[in-house]
């Protein structure tokens, strides 16, 4: 208590006096009846300490008695206890959630409707000046050049007294009452020229944004780069200037890149990079001819430096676990994606033109080299070390603008090759760092390598094996062979996240390979039996073809099931067995649902007795168990059973 406060004292027994009845009040209300206490007058009005009342006797052991609503009730046996919260005076709880809502809307959003109303009210103030005659045009700018510096001088003391977020509020409105006196005085009377109403606009701007970095409050920084990013709405003419707009915003978004440097404000940054951006985009909609590419690329350049170098200047602050706020989150993640996407949109337009379209390849190539560089940037200076939400980010961008520059420059089988090897080269740089971004990097390559693989694709050439298709095939077979060995190879170390575990990617790639081994020699017998379907041109002839291509594909299916099979049976592997067993099985049902419509008697009988064959030979070596399957008492069984058979 400050005794130098007349009646604190006083006001500080009224209220506790005040909660004490309210809660009797409620108490009551819910059916408790307290004893009565004898009426205490109020105190006098006197700054002296009042005398304080005798303590309570004991409470009597618990009874019952009748309360006005004629129940029975236990007596009280304790003291009242106190409330968490007071209670306000329309008899609800000010719990915190209500209370804070109630502030939001009284000190933030009717402050900023405030703002928003004097602003238009001025400039209707002037509309209204102007229409009736009141005041010559130099007497209206004066006016509202010194009423926007009051409002601005006026704000300090309320600072200095401890509302600053009202002498923010103050500020914004002499800074935007400064802004409409420039425009007018620059529009509408003609009284200064363009330069000189600029020059005094962006002084406005550069005095909110070194008030802003005196006092830290982001708030006048935003203030101030809306109010900056205003100047080229304010004296826009409606002319193309790309030199001199674009000059203006890039010393803007400097002077915010400085400000982040020095303060953590993501929002700040935010806001710079929203206005910029809609501004050269408006400006492009407009404006923009093949003439002006060059000196739009260099601008495009620097914007795009600028805040691609801004997430590892401005201070981002995390907690105690490491985590940082939404803001900072967004400006780690969502800034970075939203420039390297604008910037590579922009400088893909500008070099699609006839003679320099080859160059669009090497500009994706480019930017995956400058996103490696930022990433192996190493902590200096002001460059702050890079997150590791940010660095993954960083090696994203550079793995995605590579795999864009592939389709860009190679078509077709090259196509495939291309993201084929990137996946492949990506697993094995990832089986070094033990990145699991990169891994998974890596298989989204190795997926879209197969997709292409099977839909980009050269057509069927009538020579068999020797042609493109065939080759495109092996180069897959090998790339996902070269995938499974290293992911095999890697599957043992330590890996402490199992989001994306190396023994399923070797699982993927081998059967990968088989499948494709499959594929790619089937596709030989169609292409090869097709080819001399269509030349010979007699139906009967073509009908033989047709059989002698099922036949084909009976024997692939069990000479590669074989294949499998030994080398499961050789390398002792359940998981090439298996797949043998399953290859079998489908080949199974093809001779017994499609060879035998489809195939002559003579084929039909060969393809019955190679079946046949094969499935007795592997029926042999799974009774001899040769590969150790069965137990010992399994084995002696069976032997009983074959002796007494």
């Amino acid at each position: 208590m400050n005794p130098d406060l007349t009646g604190s004292l006083e006001e500080q027994v009224g209220e506790l006096r005040l909660r004490v009845r309210r809660l009797e009040e409620a108490l009551q209300s819910q059916g408790i009846a307290l004893q009565p206490t004898a009426a205490r007058p109020d105190p006098e009005p006197a700054t002296e300490l009042p005398a304080m009342p005798a303590p309570p006797p004991p409470m009597p052991p618990p009874a019952l008695r009748l309360n006005t609503m004629d129940r029975a009730v236990p007596e009280p046996q304790a003291s009242v206890p106190t409330p968490t919260a007071p209670l306000s005076f329309s008899g609800f709880s000010a719990s915190g959630d209500r209370r804070s809502l109630e502030s939001r809307i009284g000190s933030q959003w009717f402050n900023r409707v405030g703002i928003l109303a004097v602003l238009i009210g001025m400039a209707w103030f002037l509309k209204l000046a102007i229409d009736n005659h009141w005041i010559g045009p130099l007497g209206r700018v004066l006016i509202g050049l010194l009423a926007g510096a009051a409002l601005i001088a006026w704000s300090e003391r309320f600072r200095s007294h401890g509302y600053a977020a009202f002498s923010y509020s103050l500020k914004a409105v002499g800074s935007g009452v400064l802004y409409l006196s420039l425009w007018a005085a620059f529009s509408l009377f003609h009284l200064l020229p363009a330069n000189a109403a600029f020059a005094a606009m962006i002084a406005v701007t550069a005095f909110n944004g070194f008030m802003a970095w005196v006092q830290d409050a982001e708030l006048l920084a935003l203030y101030a780069i809306v109010g900056g990013l205003s100047t080229p709405l304010l004296l826009s003419t409606g002319e193309n200037h790309e030199v001199a707009l674009f000059s203006y915003l890039l010393l803007l978004d400097i002077a915010v890149l400085v400000l982040v440097a020095l303060r953590p404000w993501s929002r700040l940054l935010f806001g710079a990079f929203i206005g910029t951006a809609l501004f050269v985009l408006a400006w492009w909609s407009e404006f923009y001819t093949d003439a002006q590419a060059w000196p739009t690329a260099f601008f495009i350049t620097c914007f795009f430096l600028i805040f691609a170098f801004a997430p590892r200047l401005f201070q981002a602050k995390a907690d105690d676990d490491g985590h940082f706020s939404g803001w900072d989150n967004l400006a780690l993640v969502l800034l970075p994606i939203a420039n390297a996407a604008l910037a590579f949109l922009a400088f893909y337009v500008l070099l699609d033109r006839p003679g320099i379209d080859w160059a669009q390849p090497w500009l994706a190539v480019a930017f995956a080299g400058f996103y490696l560089l930022l990433l192996r940037l190493p902590e200096q200076g002001r460059l702050h070390a890079s997150p590791a939400m940010l660095s993954g980010l960083h090696l994203a961008a550079s793995v995605v603008f590579l795999t864009i520059a592939i389709p860009l420059k190679a078509h077709g089988r090259w196509l495939t090759i291309g993201w084929l090897v990137e996946g492949a080269a990506l697993l094995w740089v990832a089986s070094r760092v033990h990145s699991l971004l990169l891994r998974v990097l890596a298989a989204l390559c190795l997926a879209l390598g197969l997709g292409a693989l099977l839909v980009v694709n050269p057509a069927a050439a009538t020579t068999p094996v020797f042609n493109e298709r065939f080759g495109t095939y092996c180069a897959a077979i090998a790339v996902f062979a070269f995938s499974a060995w290293v992911a095999w190879k890697t599957k043992g170390e330590a890996d402490p996240d199992h989001s994306l575990p190396w023994s399923a990617l070797a699982v993927a790639s081998a059967l990968t390979v088989n499948a494709l081994i499959l594929l790619a020699i089937s596709l030989e017998i169609h292409g090869y039996w097709w080819s001399l379907r269509w030349a010979g041109g007699d139906w009967q002839q073509e009908a033989n073809y047709r059989m002698y291509a099922q036949f084909t594909y009976s024997a692939w299916f069990m000479i590669f099931g074989a294949i499998l099979l030994g080398a499961g049976v050789g390398r002792r592997s359940a998981f090439l067995r298996w797949q043998a067993l399953v290859l079998l099985a489908a080949s199974i049902g093809k001779v017994f649902l499609v060879d035998v419509s489809e195939l002559s008697q003579g084929y039909r009988i060969v393809s019955f007795l190679g079946l046949g064959a094969l499935l007795l030979t592997v029926s042999f070596v799974y009774q001899r168990d040769w590969l150790n399957l069965r137990s010992h008492e399994e084995r002696q069984s069976d032997e009983a059973q074959e002796r007494e058979s």
